[in-house]
């Protein structure tokens, strides 16, 4: 049956002149209130900060404030770093992380109870179709169970749970089902598997290529733009399960142009560099299947039992995406890169738990860079999105969300266009009737 995939909240997204990030947040400053006529409680008022700035000053203060650092969030209503802190002897930390701009919340679960519970789950609980991630917001592990936790497993995970000790961790059924985002249908085909493209990089001997999930990558070797089209690329590494979800893959034409650009349909966001997530932070997610969608980062280091196996050291959301989406981009209203779409459960009609791979961890285990100090330098004069794109490009006329972000159409399949314009640019109106298998 023909249909056209709209996620739930269509997100909208300003480009095109979006401020550059200001100067990094100075730890502790030098100017004291006598200095600037201000008095003593506005020297220690909470900064403003933007959520990646919040990031910078929250692993400053974790470095600082050492075992008294119990994890922070990004409060987006009032822009500030909200920093946790267990109580000790030692009352100046507090009053650090005051002075460096942070709201200072005391906690009772310190950072190290909160590994220690973690790793409890892993060793008792590991079931597939349950996920962890400390929550910073309540200072607790978040457990989570999709619709296949029942019975004798329900109970195991329950009682594992119980057995932490009461305010260590919550838990929660999820109605849909833990799985990887990949499918059949448009954007990177190998076979009947298709995925989105996420980021262009380039790779540790200057050749273009391109970043994506692992369980793509693992499904086959060689990629195309097109279905039953010319593969274009060759996976070079990937990983999953294990410790992450992540591929990276080369484009065979060396002359490839693969600019940092996503395509949010109709303008581009530029992509600059590749950040950490922050728990609290807004972001942006594009994939094949169901367009641009936004939502907020729930949780680091998350832990996923698929069924495929588990991965760790994920990034929780609540972004909604749907089979199809795997690989795609999250990123940043600014143009920083955050993730990769890996899995999770819902879809973008009700909802769900998503799951993604931080893009800095994914660079940093195959060597490639991103953004001004990688494939950005290498787009030439060429205008991002556009028909007449360089060598590999393969000219997606028509295709990708129409001029209302987020909405997917277009006339013909929505492909990835070789250049990295984003994980795919829409599913055709009639995408999914195609035959092609579901892949895990």
């Amino acid at each position: 049956m023909s249909h056209k995939r709209i996620p739930k909240r269509k997100a909208a997204i300003a480009v095109g002149g979006a401020v550059a990030l200001g100067a990094a947040v100075i730890l502790l400053p030098h100017a004291n209130a006598s200095q600037d006529g201000a008095s003593s409680d506005a020297a220690t008022a909470p900064k403003t900060l933007k959520a990646t700035d919040a990031s910078d000053l929250a692993s400053q203060l974790a470095g600082l404030l050492g075992d008294a650092f119990a994890g922070s969030y990004y409060d987006g209503d009032k822009q500030q770093l909200v920093v946790n802190v267990v109580p000790g002897d030692n009352n100046n930390v507090i009053v650090q992380a005051k002075k460096a701009g942070a709201t200072v919340r005391e906690v009772d679960n310190s950072m190290t109870e909160l590994a220690e519970g973690k790793r409890t789950l892993k060793t008792e609980a590991t079931i597939p179709g349950t996920s962890w991630a400390v929550d910073p917001r309540t200072n607790k592990i978040l457990v989570t169970a999709d619709s296949t936790v029942t019975g004798e497993k329900w109970d195991r995970l329950e009682s594992t749970v119980q057995g932490l000790g009461s305010g260590m961790a919550t838990i929660k059924k999820s109605e849909g089902t833990f799985r990887t985002f990949a499918s059949g249908g448009d954007a990177i085909f190998s076979g009947g598997a298709r995925c989105s493209l996420g980021f262009n990089v380039t790779a540790d001997d200057g050749a273009p290529a391109f970043l994506t999930a692992g369980h793509c990558a693992v499904a086959a070797d060689e990629w195309a733009d097109a279905q039953n089209g010319q593969p274009i690329a060759t996976v070079d590494q990937a990983v999953f399960p294990g410790e992450g979800d992540f591929a990276l893959v080369r484009y065979d034409d060396p002359a490839t142009e693969a600019p940092s650009d996503v395509d949010v349909g109709g303008q581009t966001v530029q992509i600059t560099e590749a950040a950490e997530a922050t728990v609290g932070q807004e972001v942006f997610r594009m994939g094949s299947t169901t367009g641009l969608a936004d939502g907020q980062v729930l949780g680091l280091d998350a832990t996923v039992n698929y069924p495929e196996g588990t991965v760790t050291g994920l990034i929780q959301t609540d972004v909604c995406a749907e089979p199809g989406d795997s690989g795609g981009s999250m990123f940043t209203q600014d143009g920083l890169a955050i993730g990769l779409t890996s899995g999770g459960s819902g879809d973008c009609t009700v909802g769900g738990e998503t799951f993604f791979q931080p893009v800095t961890t994914a660079l940093a285990a195959v060597g490639a860079t991103l953004g001004e100090a990688g494939a950005g330098d290498q787009a030439g004069g060429e205008e991002a999105g556009g028909e007449d794109a360089g060598a590999g490009e393969a000219g997606a006329e028509g295709a990708g969300a129409d001029d209302q972000a987020g909405e997917v159409g277009g006339e013909e399949a929505g492909q990835d266009d070789g250049t990295g314009y984003g994980a795919g640019q829409g599913a055709e109106d009639g995408a999914g009737d195609d035959g092609l298998t579901e892949t895990h």
